[in-house]
């Protein structure tokens, strides 16, 4: 269920790479519980937002706040409340599972204690109870998501950002991280933005954000997007409105 509560406050964002502008005054609301697909094709922009969010871009101008606390001089109390899968794999593959989450879980200060029978858990949820010992380097590339899922939760934060997920899973991995997102959602107390190019991933959601050349071309519910197109179908929809612009 969504509530009135703002998690992400984006206003008025800019970020210039020399004289390259790279995001031109991004400005959303995402709120409690809310699913919300950042989609866009390939250099429009979505990576660099995201390392905005997440601290590792500092922005030309504008704000960004997690759950009231501005990442620019708040870091620390934006970050807590944010988990994070990057599109690229942050997780150490030397490491065993286990091994991995707890290193995870000692960053954000939880009790070992604690969080022992949550991963447990966890990973028996997601079918990898049986490889909590294995080195992640011996894990497909579904699985390696599927625990670094797992960490981005372990701390409860109340958004979660997620970068181009599905890069190079297979089909069966890439239904299976939708289904457990969709999940996520479900249970509406967890703000999840999604970025990616893959129209279908944007169906479910309950806002779509298209990004374009550095800017918000579209933002509404798929069938806001269709009836601001004139379509019937979301991918001719976004091909139609990204051409426009």
């Amino acid at each position: 269920m969504l509530n009135n509560q703002l998690v992400l406050e984006i206003n008025n964002v800019k970020k210039y790479y020399n004289s390259f502008l790279a995001l031109n005054n991004i400005s959303f609301r995402i709120k409690s519980g809310e699913l919300v697909v950042l989609l866009g094709p390939n250099g429009a922009g979505k990576s660099t937002l995201f390392s905005i969010i997440t601290g590792l871009v500092r922005a030309d101008s504008g704000s960004c706040f997690i759950n009231g606390c501005n990442i620019a001089d708040n870091s620390i109390g934006a970050l807590e409340n944010l988990g994070v899968v990057f599109q690229q794999s942050t997780i150490d593959l030397e490491l065993t599972v286990k091994e991995n989450l707890l290193f995870h879980s000692r960053l954000y200060g939880i009790e070992i204690n604690s969080v022992e029978k949550v991963i447990e858990e966890e990973l028996t949820k997601s079918g990898l109870v049986k490889k909590v010992s294995k080195k992640v380097r011996t894990l497909s590339g579904g699985e390696r998501r599927k625990v670094e899922l797992i960490r981005s939760l372990l701390h409860k934060p109340k958004m979660l950002l997620m970068d181009e997920p599905t890069v190079g899973l297979d089909p069966a991995s890439r239904i299976s991280l939708l289904k457990k997102i969709q999940n996520l959602k479900n249970k509406g107390t967890l703000s999840i933005l999604w970025t990616t190019h893959l129209v279908d991933e944007a169906e479910k959601a309950d806002k779509i954000i298209i990004l374009n050349k550095g800017k918000i071309i579209a933002i509404g519910s798929s069938s806001e997007i269709l009836g601001l197109a004139k379509e019937n179908n979301l991918a001719k929809a976004f091909l139609k409105l990204v051409k426009e612009k």
